[in-house]
């Protein structure tokens, strides 16, 4: 009689399945089973070399007589190891061998500096003012000294495109220091941002912090605890990304003033329902910079909202980036939150080059420097495009200035010219959700100054209504000031600083005053240009 433990091993055996049936009754020509194969690391990752392998040993092992073993030749001697040439499954059966801590297949490296051969379209379409794109990114350095706050869906912290360099913050979905992915969106965000492939900062170090679940939605709670906890923790030089938003929450709006005001520079998307971005939190915060998505061809994305709530335009549609199915893994997606980690990655780079800068300065820098007027139906919006060709190399070094005077110059220096100003006093009415201009005449010849002002003196009831841009005489438009809701104070007097260094003072300068909400009427009294 069989005891249920033998009962129970038949019929496992039974229900085996075919090929475990033909083993048992081949008799003596039965296969063997098949050599173990172990884990490549990096295989076929880009700028993968064929046939090439790095071999990391365990202690007291004979690495020529090992590759031997396997049917390869040692390159090169290691302190940890060998490089050698073997074939594809000879080196996956070489990292089955218990004497080896791992095989990694050889890449291509490129120089921190450089430039990108075969570029993504949005990569590409960074360094250069105007279209055709030149198949190539170039860009001014990595970004190796700055950290990159992602607040989204969590990050594949494995994914060969991030080399080691991301890490888990917080998890505000599963209150767990697991900042990982389960829904994908947030792992494309931070291969735009800091892919050593489809990245724009290819080496800077970039920290998850999970605030969205894997539907892809979240709370304004969750999302404020993430930007307090970026704020409390950011190893800066640093940038946050939210590629995230919804309808209007003060609290939240208010939290990432806070944090930029501790030191913080955020990047956040305008969204993607094709209205006014004024209306989306956290898109509405002034002092953040605000990204709307374009196309291939310059065309503001007919999802992407707009307005004068968004600061500039980047690559949004059809991205190619990291995803979450494997440490491998790509695809495509669109939206602002695809433009969005373009500007964080860009403004990592401008960091790792002025780590000194605070977020004001490096917004101004951001529009001042964006391509002017080449999207095609901005929709109200600032017409620029993001551009890292004004960004400068390697961050600037930190010895300090000589204690000792420097010599007197031994030719004569060419003075500054005079200041010019010139002021309009003609009072104008803003009427409810209307844009007006207003015009200013300029005579001095000469460049004008990279310390420009512009003071602007306003009646409203509400000034948080109130948007303001600068019209150069050549069509290129400089933001002032974004319409906010909740500044619900009466009257605008306030002077702008702007550097104008790339513009002839003669001409017919303009003022586009917009009243962004309804309920409010005001007059502008006058405005004074100084150039």
């Amino acid at each position: 009689m069989r005891t249920a433990a033998a009962h129970l091993a038949v019929k496992s055996t039974i229900v085996a399945g075919t090929a475990a049936i033909a083993a048992l009754f081949l008799g003596a020509g039965a296969a063997q089973a098949a050599p173990a194969e172990g884990t490549i690391a990096g295989a076929n990752a880009a700028g993968a070399i064929t046939g090439s392998y790095i071999v990391t040993l365990k202690d007291g092992v004979n690495g020529k007589a090992l590759a031997a073993r396997y049917g390869g030749t040692v390159d090169t001697e290691l302190t940890t190891g060998f490089t050698a040439k073997l074939s594809e499954a000879a080196a996956k059966r070489l990292a089955a061998d218990p004497t080896v801590a791992g095989v990694e297949q050889d890449r291509k490296v490129a120089l921190a500096e450089g430039t990108q051969s075969a570029a993504e379209w949005g990569l590409d379409r960074l360094d250069q003012p105007a279209l055709p794109l030149s198949g190539a990114y170039t860009y001014p350095n990595t970004a190796a000294n700055v950290t990159a706050y992602i607040l989204d869906t969590g990050v594949r912290l494995t994914h060969g495109e991030f080399a080691g360099r991301a890490t888990s913050g917080y998890d505000f979905v599963d209150k767990d220091a697991d900042a990982g992915d389960c829904q994908g969106h947030g792992t494309h965000v931070a291969g735009t941002i800091g892919g050593k492939t489809y990245g724009v900062a290819k080496a800077a170090n970039l920290v998850s912090v999970r605030v969205l679940g894997c539907d892809g939605s979240g709370s304004y709670s969750g999302i404020i605890a993430g930007v307090d906890w970026v704020t409390k923790n950011a190893a800066k030089p640093a940038v946050v990304n939210m590629s995230l938003g919804g309808t209007t929450s003060a609290a939240l709006d208010a939290a990432v003033k806070k944090s930029i005001a501790a030191g913080v520079t955020y990047a956040v998307a305008a969204g993607n329902e094709n209205k006014d971005a004024c209306n989306v939190s956290p898109a509405r915060t002034a002092e953040a910079i605000t990204v709307g998505a374009t196309d291939s061809k310059d065309a503001r994305a007919s999802f992407s909202n707009y307005g004068a709530c968004l600061d500039i335009f980047a690559p949004g549609v059809g991205i190619l980036s990291s995803t979450k199915n494997s440490n491998t893994s790509t695809g495509k997606m669109s939206g602002t939150s695809m433009a969005t980690p373009h500007v964080a990655g860009a403004i990592a780079l401008y960091l790792s080059a002025n780590p000194a800068a605070t977020p004001a300065q490096v917004r101004e820098a951001f529009v001042g420097g964006a391509v002017a007027n080449k999207v095609t139906d901005p929709k109200g919006s600032a017409n620029k495009l993001l551009n890292i060709g004004f960004i400068g190399g390697a961050p600037a070094p930190t010895t300090p200035a000589p204690t000792t005077p420097a010599p007197a110059p031994t030719t004569p220096t060419t003075p500054a010219p005079a200041a010019c100003t010139t002021t309009n006093s003609y009072a104008r009415p803003v009427a409810d959700k209307t844009t007006i201009e207003s015009k200013l005449t300029v005579a001095c010849t000469g460049t004008a100054s990279a310390t420009s002002t512009v003071a602007v003196k306003l009646t409203h009831a509400d000034r948080g209504d109130i948007a303001l841009t600068l019209v150069a005489p050549d069509g290129t438009t400089y933001p002032l000031r974004k319409a906010v809701t909740g500044d619900n104070v009466a009257n605008l007097s306030a002077t702008y600083t702007v550097n104008l260094s790339a513009e002839a003072r003669a001409g017919v300068w303009k003022l586009q005053v917009s009243d962004a909400y309804t309920g409010d009427t005001g007059t502008l009294n006058s405005w004074t240009l100084t150039l």
